[in-house]
This record gives structure tokens, C-alpha cells and sequence, in this order.
């Protein structure tokens, strides 16, 4: 009796430990992605103060995502080599340093080189985070590189248009040392975890640019892979154009409404997330398409209507569709994946997910730079989002499972 009480209660702290690791961990990921949404909310004081205009906020956020796809070209899979930990240290530490540029920052330049570091920062982390998650707990891990990313692009967009709202003092230097502070708390965490990844040798022939996937499992990365790249493709849309679309349709400039449509796409999403455990991938990827044209619809709806409230609806039915996308994603592909295999498969995923978060929102924003017509480019782009709904749907029907894969 005595023995299976104690059995029991080392099994009860060995859970809270593993669980507390998976939020230590999550929280980075998510972290990570408040800092790259908390400077949409500051260009409209960013175009006051030195005359941005929207062309040179799509060369910033340019910036961002080529660092970012080039950190997980060539330096996604590092940490299979170097270990975990502290590949996801070095990545704060530089995620601290564009914290500071930022904060620094009285012009374009310095802007580019902060975003820059952002990127190559993000870029390396998630990789490593989203391997370390699946390292502690294949289930939980799933959940929570699904969670975060809409987590931490809800907090830091909202965060900061409210810190803007609320007359905090230069709110261009607050945001970004509250994000500083909170990033060396993540090291001082991080550091005293033990790294259960050992050191393994190839580094140096690891960081060959490139994207690589086990043979067996292509077919579903390639079901996979048009689903992440549309919905990630809808969260672009409404972080590139959710602040100019909500001052157009309501004529209030407030940061803190401009900030709602990416606000609830990273709400909803992780509620879904943690809520739809018990549905299959592909069934949780065709909810996750059916996600994204009713989005595109409302969208529609509420340009040609000119209401608020439908731009709202849109974004809260695109962050359900991305919840169900991004986790069905993961569900499908990941469990194939053998330890050695981890932090290469989530580069090439979140390579694919930045791509479509990426190239569509800057096409548009040079078309909407050219014309001048916040409009029309909106609705080409959901145009576009569609035509990716429809082309990820035929994908993935035509895709099967190979033997031997639970999906």
C-alpha cells in the first residue's frame, strides 16, 4: 500500500514537472510571435513621427520574413546537433537584442536591422521550441506548437495598441522593453532545464540550406502543407490590413480597434486548439478549409456592406479555421516523425506556413501601395485565399495515408 502511494506521487510530481516544462517551453514560441505582431499597432505613430509610409512598412515586414524563411533554410535543424536548450537560450538572447533596436530605433534603418534579428531569432527558435515540445510529450506537444502561435500574435498586437490607447509614455520604447524583460525571464528559465537532447555530431553539414522530410512520410506532409499555407495565408491578411481595413470601414484611428481582427484570429484559434482533441487530422483539415472560405466570405460581406461587426465575424471564423488548419497539420505529419527527424520537419512546416503568412500580405501591400485602392487589393486577396481553400481541399482528397500512419 505505502509503496503504491509513493509510486503514485512521484508520478504526480514527474507529470507537474513535464507540464510545467511544456508551458515554460510554449510560452517561447508564443513570445516570440507577440514581439513580431506588437510593431503593427506603432506604424501609424512610426508614419507621424519620421513619415513611414505603407510601401516601407512591406519592405520592414519583407525583412522579417526573409530572415526568418533563411534562418529555417539553413538553421532549422541545429538543434538536433547542438541540443535544445541551448539553441532556444542563444535565440532569446537575440530576440532580447532586436528588443533594444527596436527601443532605440529613430528612423526606417534601424527598424530593418531590429526586424532582421527578429526574424533569424523566430526563425531558429521555432524550429528548436516546436522539437523540444515534441521531445517532453508527442500528444501535448502537438497542442501546444498548434496554441501558441495564435496566442502570441493576440497578446502582443492587443498589448501594444492598448499600451498606445492608454497614453503609456513612448509607447515605441515600452513595448518593446516589457517585451525585453519578459524574453531574459524566459533565459533565466530555460537555463536551468535540462536538456534531455544529446549533442550529436553534424552541425556543420546541417546547416546546408535546404528543407528535408523523410520519404515516408511526403505524401503527407504533402496534405498537409497547402492547408498550412492557406491558413496562415488568412492570418497574414488581417495582420497586414485588419488596422487600414477597420479605420476604412469605422473612420476611428484607434489602435486598439485596428488591433481587434488580428486580436481574435489569435483568440479563437487556440480555444479551438485545445478543444478539438479528440478530432482526426484530416477531418480537423477540412474544418480548417471550411474555416477559411467562410472567413473569406464574411470578409467580402463586409467590405461590399461596409460594417465592423462582419470584419469582426471574419477574423473570429479565421482564427477558428486556423486552429483547426495549424492542429491538423501537426496531428497529421508529426507523429510519423522519429526524434531525429523533429526540428527538420517543423523548419520545413513553419517554412510553409510562413511562406503563405508571408508572400500573399506583401504582394498586396505593393499592389495596394500602387493603386491606392485598400479595396480592391483586399479583395484580391481574398480571391487568392479562396482559390488556396479550393486547391488545399483538392490536395488533400486526393492524398492518402501511407501504411502504417495514424491520421
Amino acid at each position: 500500500m505505502v509503496t503504491t502511494q509513493v509510486g503514485t506521487g512521484e508520478t504526480a510530481v514527474g507529470n507537474r514537472g513535464t507540464t510545467a516544462r511544456i508551458v515554460l517551453l510554449a510560452s517561447v514560441p508564443a513570445m516570440f510571435l507577440a514581439t513580431s505582431s506588437a510593431p503593427t499597432p506603432l506604424y501609424s505613430v512610426y508614419a507621424r513621427s519620421w513619415g513611414v509610409s505603407a510601401a516601407a512598412t512591406s519592405v520592414v515586414f519583407g525583412a522579417y520574413a526573409l530572415a526568418l524563411l533563411s534562418a529555417l533554410l539553413v538553421l532549422g535543424r541545429i538543434s538536433d546537433h547542438l541540443g535544445r536548450r541551448a539553441v532556444i537560450c542563444s535565440t532569446l538572447v537575440v530576440q532580447v537584442a532586436a528588443m533594444l533596436v527596436f527601443a532605440a530605433a529613430e528612423g526606417l534603418g534601424a527598424l530593418l536591422v531590429a526586424r532582421v534579428l527578429q526574424g533569424l531569432s523566430t526563425g531558429t527558435g521555432l524550429a528548436a521550441v516546436g522539437a523540444a515540445l515534441l521531445d517532453i510529450d508527442a500528444r501535448r506537444g502537438r497542442i501546444a506548437n498548434s496554441a501558441a502561435p495564435g496566442i502570441g500574435t493576440g497578446i502582443g498586437a492587443l498589448g501594444s495598441a492598448v499600451l498606445i490607447a492608454a497614453g503609456a509614455p513612448r509607447p515605441t520604447r515600452l513595448v518593446y522593453l516589457v517585451c525585453a524583460v519578459v524574453l531574459l525571464v524566459q533565459i533565466a528559465a530555460v537555463s536551468r532545464w535540462s536538456d534531455s537532447t544529446p549533442r550529436r555530431p553534424g552541425a556543420i553539414s546541417s546547416l546546408r540550406p535546404g528543407l528535408h522530410a523523410p520519404r515516408r512520410i511526403r505524401a503527407l506532409i504533402g496534405a498537409a502543407v497547402p492547408v498550412l499555407f492557406a491558413v496562415w495565408a488568412v492570418s497574414g491578411l488581417f495582420g497586414a490590413f485588419g488596422p487600414r481595413l477597420a479605420t476604412q470601414l469605422t473612420g476611428s484611428s484607434s489602435p486598439v480597434l485596428g488591433a481587434l481582427p488580428i486580436a481574435l484570429v489569435g483568440a479563437v484559434a487556440p480555444v479551438v486548439t485545445f478543444s478539438t482533441g479528440r478530432l482526426g487530422a484530416r477531418r480537423s483539415l477540412v474544418y480548417g478549409i471550411l474555416g477559411l472560405l467562410a472567413a473569406v466570405g464574411l470578409t467580402a460581406q463586409a467590405l461590399w456592406l461596409g460594417h465592423m461587426w462582419l470584419l469582426l465575424a471574419g477574423a473570429a471564423v479565421a482564427g477558428a479555421g486556423f486552429g483547426f488548419g495549424l492542429r491538423g497539420g501537426m496531428d497529421l505529419v508529426l507523429p510519423a516523425v522519429d526524434e531525429s527527424e523533429r526540428a527538420g520537419t517543423m523548419a520545413l512546416l513553419y517554412t510553409a506556413s510562413y511562406v503563405g503568412f508571408g508572400v500573399p500580405a506583401i504582394a498586396a501591400g505593393v499592389v495596394q501601395q500602387a493603386t491606392g485602392n485598400l479595396t480592391a487589393t483586399a479583395l484580391g486577396y481574398l480571391a487568392v485565399l479562396a482559390a488556396l481553400a479550393v486547391t488545399a481541399a483538392g490536395v488533400l482528397r486526393r492524398t492518402r495515408a501511407p501504411e502504417g500512419t495514424t491520421t
